[in-house]
């Protein structure tokens, strides 16, 4: 029998074998790329100002996330992005209600498979009280990162778009995985419990009384420590189970203060009142009395710090063990007041609470 040998066939067949080798890998690498979903509440990385110069004047809330995500167009080279706006507010803006519909989306969404992870824009203001409550009520050990931006993208040397950008970088990061909710700003990586704004004009506003967890450079993750507290899929709490959040209300402490304000958040129908005492959140000796009498009348009273790195000791400056109280730890008021409101959801006793706070 003889053989034919078919010269262009052959040629056919390598080029397209090569074709193939070519792109095979870019088309799997295509397939592979995680999905990430951004949730856009507006805030100051949605924002415009009259002129680049302004950076801190400028009217918030104005940019769609579909603007947003095409303003960085490296986002498509680190995963499959696609936005949704959820809210076009100012933070300072943002209700119990709000909060949550935005937990009960973001948990919608982690439980779909092709998701990878979330980022959530979000103003600055109020930016880690819902980080924290994320972290309390989102079961799911995917990566949830909160960004914002302390300058609109109008101005000068803006901070939003490599915000965004890195935290698209970490939500799609295998490594993020199981270590809570996430804030991501300046370059840095921080647990959503620990977070604070503790400068309101400075591109380095947030930081975290025990320092980040890591860094975002250059489109890779560093990791240095993990979060010690309980949070997302180790949290008894789920934000599936939550319709609405029991009024909680800060009375903040100073010299010569009015114990009149305790009597307003009873009107208000507050269930707790946080303490946002000076020092180790302190009681002024003539507030004593009216803070037992809120007790009395069935509402919790948690002892906070009005100082920004403030660590309240039990049994420190008053005897809760005696008045009932409970101390909240190393949070600050407006985490309290988050923390307090998720456990009351579930009738916590003061027993409970104190638990709780050192837990969580």
């Amino acid at each position: 029998m003889k053989h034919f040998f078919d010269l262009g066939a052959t040629l056919r067949g390598l080029a397209l074998l090569v074709m193939i080798g070519i792109a095979g890998p870019a088309m799997a690498q295509t397939a592979t790329k995680p999905q990430v979903v951004v949730l856009a509440t507006g805030g100051t990385i949605a924002g415009a100002g009259a002129a680049a110069t302004n950076s801190a004047s400028y009217q918030a809330a104005k940019v769609p996330v579909d603007k947003l995500i095409a303003g960085v167009p490296e986002l498509a080279d680190v995963a499959q992005v696609r936005g949704e706006q959820v809210f076009q507010i100012a933070s300072e803006s943002f209700t119990n209600e709000k909060l949550v519909q935005l937990g009960k989306r973001v948990s919608q969404l982690v439980r779909d498979p092709a998701v990878s992870g979330i980022v959530i824009t979000h103003g600055t203001d109020t930016l880690e009280e819902t980080a924290f409550f994320l972290n309390l009520v989102i079961r799911s050990d995917k990566p949830v990162v909160v960004v914002g931006s302390m300058r609109p993208g109008t101005a000068m040397s803006a901070d939003g778009m490599l915000n965004l950008y890195n935290a698209v970088v970490v939500a799609a990061d295998p490594a993020s995985r199981g270590k809570g909710v996430l804030v991501v700003m300046n370059d840095e990586i921080h647990s959503g419990r620990d977070v604070a704004k503790r400068i309101n004009i400075k591109t380095n506003a947030f930081s975290s009384q025990w320092g980040p967890l890591g860094m975002a450079v250059e489109g890779k993750t560093y990791w240095f420590r993990l979060p010690a507290k309980r949070h997302t899929v180790n949290s008894e709490f789920d934000i599936d189970g939550i319709e609405t959040l029991p009024e909680v209300h800060i009375v903040y402490g100073y010299g010569n203060m009015t114990t009149e304000l305790y009597d307003a958040a009873l009107r208000a129908g507050a269930k707790a009142v946080i303490n946002a005492g000076t020092g180790n959140g302190s009681v002024p000796n003539y507030a004593v009395e009216k803070l037992r009498s809120v007790r009395s009348q069935g509402v919790q009273v948690i002892r906070s710090s009005r100082i920004a790195d403030g660590f309240v000791i039990r049994n420190a400056e008053q005897p809760d063990d005696k008045y009932d109280w409970v101390v909240a730890h190393d949070l600050n008021p407006q985490k309290a007041k988050i923390l307090a409101a998720v456990a009351l959801t579930r009738g916590a006793t003061s027993q409970d609470l104190q638990r709780i706070f050192w837990e969580y």
